[in-house]
């Protein structure tokens, strides 16, 4: 499989991972439900790692680039998204995490020298002006979150969006050269997976609320809990990590960032909510971006 479709099936994974993301996140709290993933994910990656092996081609010297990998990225990272969604709501949120492929073709061509011409720039800049167009008009008036009212804390907000979306370009550009070796995606993911699930634990072994349960787990919880891990941080992160193997980083940002447009057919096949208008002009946008990108 090549590069373009892996980073196009991370983004798949995401996608349908965050159907089922909502209600366990809502029952547990964000902090405990991220904290629950990523105890299943860590058994499950290492599992593979263990039993195929893998482990072997993790690089020693390397280990610390991989745990920094994952407390940027997962665990920084993913905080500020939540704390962004708290002040922003959701939709806004999606739109200021969105530039991280932008972050990610600037941090590409000043650190690893990589560049985008000719179509594929036209065809990336179609991409992200798609998926922030679905993001920011793919609701109608009487879907948007009642966050989305009010304006307490907005440059906060703002900033912690954007922090997010940094946090997520920089962690996986800092992989792209470790990631032309020899080292295995899965092992990698494990090692990355289980240095943001140790940060977690001693947030809540320190007693902040944040990180406290809101409601008892259940075993319907547990399975969406379990289903999300196994597809969105094991089969996704895995497919990116490989992807970056393989093909430009900025690229694999791109692509992968297609997620919230895939969203948008499966809400209406599973929950009947129709896209609105703008949502159709977005996924308009990302297919023909992402056609050109695949093109050239």
């Amino acid at each position: 499989m090549n590069f373009e479709w892996m980073a196009l099936a991370a983004a798949l994974c995401w996608a349908v991972g965050s159907l089922i993301s909502a209600p366990a996140s809502a029952h547990l709290g964000a902090f405990a439900f991220t904290r629950w993933r990523m105890t299943f994910a860590s058994l499950l990656l290492w599992s593979v790692a263990l039993y195929s092996g893998s482990w072997q081609t993790l690089p020693a010297d390397q280990l610390w680039l991989l745990a920094a990998s994952g407390i940027i990225g997962i665990l920084i990272g993913d905080t500020a998204l939540f704390a962004s969604m708290n002040r922003l709501g959701p939709r806004r949120a999606g739109v200021l995490f969105a530039t991280h492929a932008l972050f990610s073709a600037v941090l590409a061509y000043l650190f690893l020298g990589e560049r985008l011409w000719g179509w594929t720039l036209i065809g990336s800049g179609l991409l992200v002006s798609g998926v922030m167009c679905a993001i920011l008009f793919g609701k109608r008036a009487c879907e948007q979150h009642h966050w989305e009212t009010a304006n307490h804390q907005l440059g906060i907000g703002i900033g912690l969006g954007l922090l997010s979306a940094l946090c997520q370009a920089v962690s996986t550009l800092m992989l792209k050269p470790l990631m032309e070796t020899d080292i295995d995606a899965i092992a990698a993911s494990a090692v990355r997976m289980t240095t943001a699930l140790i940060c977690h634990l001693v947030l809540l072994w320190l007693g902040f609320k944040v990180a406290r349960t809101y409601l008892p787990m259940t075993r319907k919880v547990l399975g969406m809990v379990a289903f999300n891990a196994t597809l969105s941080m094991v089969i996704g992160m895995t497919l990116i990590l490989q992807a970056l193997k393989l093909g430009d980083a900025s690229l694999v940002a791109m692509l992968s960032s297609v997620s919230p447009v895939l969203v948008l057919p499966l809400l209406w096949l599973v929950y009947k909510r129709r896209p609105a208008a703008g949502a159709w002009l977005g996924a308009a946008l990302t297919v023909g971006g992402t056609v050109l990108i695949l093109m050239h």
